[in-house]
C-alpha cells in the first residue's frame, strides 16, 4: 500500500473554503449562528493542534505519568461537559454522574488495551486515541440521556404531583423517565452501528487505512471499538440515570424536583 500523503499548510487551508458554503446556507435560511460556526471552527483547530503537539511529545518521551495525566484531563473535561449540559442537578446526583462517566470508561479502556489488544495500559499510542473515542462518545451519550431525563421531568411536573397524590411511589413514577432517557442516549450509537460499513467508513478504520494498515486489521479494530463504545455509553448512562434518579426523592417519598 502507498504511504499516506502529507498535507502541506497551503493544501490544508483549502478545506476552510467549505465553510463559506455553510455560511451562505445560514445566511439564506436566516440561521443566526455564523459567529458560533467561526468560534467552533477556530476552537477545533486550536484544540486539535495543541493536542497534536502534546501527543508528539508523549510519543517521543513515553512515560506512565504523562499518559495518566493526559487521561485524567480527558476524563475530567468529559465530566465537566456533561454536567454543564444539565445544570441544577443536586450534589449527590453530580457525583453519581461523574463516577458513572469515569468508572465504566476507564474499566472498558483497560479491558480493551490490556486484554483485547495486549498492550500496556500506559502505552500512549493505544491509550490516548482509544480513550478519546470512548470518552468522547460517553460524553455525548451521557449528556443526551441526562438532558432528555431532566427536560422530561420539567415538562411533567403537574403529572408527577398528580401521581404522588394518588399514592404512586416515586420509584414507579420516575423509572419510566429513566428508561426513555436511556433509550434516547443509546439510539445514536445503535443507528451508527446499523449503517457502518455500508453508509459510512468510520474514523478509526479510515485513519488506519490511510496510514497503511491492512483493511482487514482496520476492520477488526473498528468493530472492537464500536462494541466498546456501545458498552460504555450504555453503562455510563444507566449508572448516571438509575442511581441518580434516586437522589430526587426523600425518605418520606417526596419528589425533589430538579
Amino acid at each position: 500500500m502507498n504511504q499516506v500523503v502529507q498535507l502541506q499548510i497551503a493544501q490544508f487551508a483549502l478545506i476552510y473554503l467549505l465553510l463559506l458554503a455553510v455560511l451562505a446556507v445560514m445566511k439564506k435560511c436566516r440561521v443566526n449562528e455564523a459567529k458560533l460556526l467561526v468560534v467552533a471552527s477556530v476552537r477545533m483547530t486550536v484544540q486539535l493542534t495543541l493536542a497534536g503537539w502534546v501527543l508528539m511529545l508523549l510519543f517521543a518521551h513515553p512515560h506512565p505519568a504523562f499518559t495518566f495525566l493526559y487521561l485524567a484531563v480527558m476524563v475530567g473535561f468529559a465530566i465537566y461537559q456533561v454536567l454543564r449540559k444539565v445544570p441544577g442537578l443536586n450534589r449527590r446526583f453530580q457525583w453519581i454522574v461523574g463516577l458513572s462517566v469515569a468508572a465504566p470508561g476507564l474499566a472498558v479502556l483497560f479491558f480493551f488495551v490490556r486484554v483485547v489488544v495486549g498492550e500496556s495500559i500506559f502505552n500512549p499510542q493505544y491509550v490516548i486515541p482509544i480513550s478519546g473515542m470512548i470518552m468522547g462518545n460517553t460524553m455525548t451519550g451521557a449528556a443526551l440521556g441526562l438532558k432528555t431525563f431532566c427536560d422530561s421531568l420539567a415538562g411533567q411536573r403537574s403529572k408527577l404531583q398528580a401521581l404522588l397524590a394518588i399514592g404512586a411511589s416515586p420509584q414507579k413514577i420516575l423509572f419510566p423517565f429513566v428508561s426513555s432517557a436511556l433509550e434516547t442516549a443509546l439510539l445514536p450509537t445503535l443507528n451508527s452501528m446499523l449503517g457502518m460499513g455500508i453508509v459510512s467508513l468510520p474514523g478509526m478504520m479510515t485513519g488506519q487505512i490511510l496510514s497503511g494498515t491492512l483493511p482487514t486489521t482496520a476492520i477488526l479494530y473498528q468493530i472492537a471499538i464500536m462494541v466498546a463504545i456501545c458498552a460504555v455509553v450504555c453503562l455510563s448512562c444507566f449508572g448516571a440515570l438509575f442511581f441518580g434518579y434516586r437522589t430526587l426523592y426523600n425518605d418520606r417519598n417526596q419528589i425533589i424536583l430538579l
